[in-house]
């Protein structure tokens, strides 16, 4: 599972650093696909409810 702050450091490398996506990939053991979206996020990821929640 990944964790907010490994996001981070994979957005800091890619667009602050100009490291590649696919040395990227290759260090963290990600997929390519899953860096992408990633960096397609605007901002940082958070935590959605599917549902309301229920009230008693």
């Amino acid at each position: 599972m990944i964790i907010m702050e490994s996001i981070i450091k994979i957005r800091r490398r890619i667009l602050r650093d100009g490291e590649s996506i696919r040395s990227v990939s290759r260090r963290t053991g990600l997929s390519r696909h899953t860096i992408s979206k990633y960096l397609g996020e605007g901002s940082e990821p958070r935590y959605r409810r599917s549902q309301p929640p229920c009230s008693s």
